[in-house]
């Protein structure tokens, strides 16, 4: 078959077949295509790792992490929300009142025949205990009161002088808490035998009254039920702190027990966002598996808000949250012990430990998990080594992060409470932030002008009286700079009030035996959430931003963004 061709001409080649045959080439080319484009969406959508919700936010996130107060002395993760800060503030009703505490009729002439001046004063009597309440309620006419605990006797005092403690909020509180004062009264008995409230202490200053002792007989408060809340619904500031380690009673208890922990990761020495964020999500893990987290009390606390401008370890998680409150609503035990319980019983009692290295395995697989330890171990890879990826997903509405169980700590509460007190809950507030924000003139073109003294002294003339007592909240750190609104107010700056936290303190001696018997810093995350705290029960809250000046919290632009 010389001169024809190696390849031999198929019907399908055929001069009057091509037509049909490039439709069909063209169809199976688009087939192709289609096949293909599924197989890589279906890759992407199985990779795909959404972006990092803590920095980029969704609106229900932003909602829980971004304070809508421009208090803070860090515009970005300077203090975070808790627990606390969703609760509804309870109605003002229930409160005792002067009507409440008239003193019982006293029949005078039968008290003038037993008079015996030199007698001492009887702190139990009921019109000693009514006098001193009314005395209280007169003084103090800016807070409502809820209950009062019977007076206590102070021994060996050479005057009449007795010690009551009484529960209260300000009348104006938006905060959601109850809050706790003792003080000491001086008692005077007149030559009838009659008696008067000759002077009362300063905050807190009624020790002996401070807690109640068992079996004592109850103080006074309304019958109503009506406003009752139980112990665990709202914070009460001013009580003595028990954040003392939880234990396992027993080698019994201990095996019978489920346990959780997380191990490694990235999420140290982040943001205090950041590191609740993810903390709430191992305990609502936990909360899910019906297991006790085992947590680490030890942190290390951002640069942010350190003065050496370097992360710092060493920091213990009860010196900014209630461990209290969340020992006794959570089941919790701190990893130290734990770990020394496990070396002592895991292999005697056959104890077993599930190891999970995969974020992406969800709590729901690990529902039906026996062994008695789950342990979530962390690589080394950001951000997919942070503990909240285990939230993510499926996973988001299915386990909760249980934020009301997460309190500040009280003892930075006290401290709040403290400056309140000393300006007789009487105050308004404001807050001025400067700093970098002042000086960068892109972004914040109008904020030193702004916030400049004679523009503060005219802008605040028209929203608070003359003559006021004024907190301001700053990051100013040449508080002379404000001089000039003193003129017109009483002013009062964080450092004014650093004897709470010095040496001779209550806070200072708590928290260095907390610490082992060494001194803590009151850092730079300390000092912001006592500032906003400060700043969040003023009567009235001017905030730098929409009060202040009309540019935007965020930079040109953003004013918007930050209201949708």
């Amino acid at each position: 078959m010389s001169g024809r061709s190696t390849f031999s001409r198929t019907g399908g080649f055929r001069p009057e077949n091509l037509g049909q045959n490039a439709v069909s080439l063209i169809g199976s080319i688009g087939f192709s295509i289609f096949v293909i484009g599924v197989v890589v969406f279906t890759v992407i959508a199985a990779t795909y790792e959404p972006e990092d919700p803590l920095f980029h936010p969704s609106n229900k996130i932003t909602t829980f992490l971004t304070s809508t107060s421009n208090a803070t002395l860090k515009s970005d993760d300077s203090v975070v929300k808790t627990g606390e800060d969703f609760i509804e503030p309870v109605n003002q009703t229930g409160f005792i009142k002067i009507a409440d505490v008239e003193s019982p009729e006293i029949n005078s002439e039968a008290n003038q025949l037993d008079c015996d001046v030199n007698l001492p004063i009887d702190c139990k009597d009921p019109e000693v205990f009514h006098l001193m309440m009314k005395a209280t309620m007169e003084k103090f006419k800016d807070i409502h009161f809820y209950k009062f605990g019977k007076p206590v006797l102070v021994e060996g005092s050479t005057s009449g002088s007795c010690d009551m403690a009484w529960r209260y909020r300000p009348k104006d509180g938006k905060v959601a808490a109850f809050y706790k004062d003792y003080r000491r009264f001086v008692i005077e008995k007149s030559e009838n035998c009659s008696v008067s409230v000759k002077g009362i202490g300063e905050y807190h200053s009624g020790v002996n009254a401070r807690k109640r002792k068992k079996n004592s007989k109850p103080g006074f408060e309304k019958s109503s039920t009506v406003n009752k809340v139980d112990d665990f619904s709202l914070p009460v500031v001013g009580e003595a702190v028990n954040d003392s380690l939880p234990v396992v009673e027993s080698e019994n208890a201990f095996k019978n027990g489920n346990y959780l922990v997380y191990v490694g990761g990235g999420d140290r020495c982040k943001s205090m966002n950041h590191f609740l964020w993810s903390f709430l999500c191992g305990l609502g893990e936990a909360q899910y598996l019906n297991r006790t987290l085992v947590m680490d009390l030890s942190l290390c606390l951002s640069s942010v808000y350190t003065a050496s401008g370097q992360n710092e370890e060493g920091k213990d998680f009860r010196f900014y949250f209630d461990f209290e409150h969340l020992k006794e609503t959570a089941s919790v035990l701190d990893q130290v012990q734990f770990w020394a319980d496990w070396g002592k019983w895991y292999q005697k009692n056959g104890l077993k430990l599930h190891l999970v290295e995969d974020f992406r395995i969800t709590p729901m697989k690990l529902a039906d998990v026996k062994d008695t330890l789950i342990m979530r171990k962390f690589g080394t890879v950001e951000p997919d080594n942070y503990w909240y990826r285990v939230c993510e997903g499926e996973t988001e509405s299915v386990v909760q992060r249980p934020w009301h169980l997460l309190w500040k700590s009280k003892r930075l509460m006290e401290i709040v409470s403290a400056i309140a007190s000393r300006l007789n809950w009487d105050y308004d507030a404001v807050h001025i932030e400067r700093g970098e924000k002042a000086r960068n003139k892109e972004l914040w073109p109008n904020l030193e002008k702004d916030t400049s003294p004679n523009s503060l002294v005219s802008t605040l003339q028209d929203k608070i009286e003359e003559g006021r007592n004024l907190y301001v909240a700053t990051n100013e750190p040449d508080v002379s700079f404000f001089k000039p609104l003193k003129n017109k107010y009483t002013t009062h700056f964080l450092d004014e009030f650093k004897d709470l936290w010095d040496e001779n303190s209550e806070w200072y001696s708590e928290t260095t035996k907390l610490n082992g018997g060494n001194p803590v810093e009151f850092d730079g995350y300390m000092r912001a959430s006592v500032d906003t705290e400060v700043f969040l029960r003023g009567k009235q809250q001017i905030e730098t931003f929409n009060d202040l000046t009309n540019d935007c919290r965020d930079g040109i632009g953003t004013c918007n963004i930050a209201a949708s």
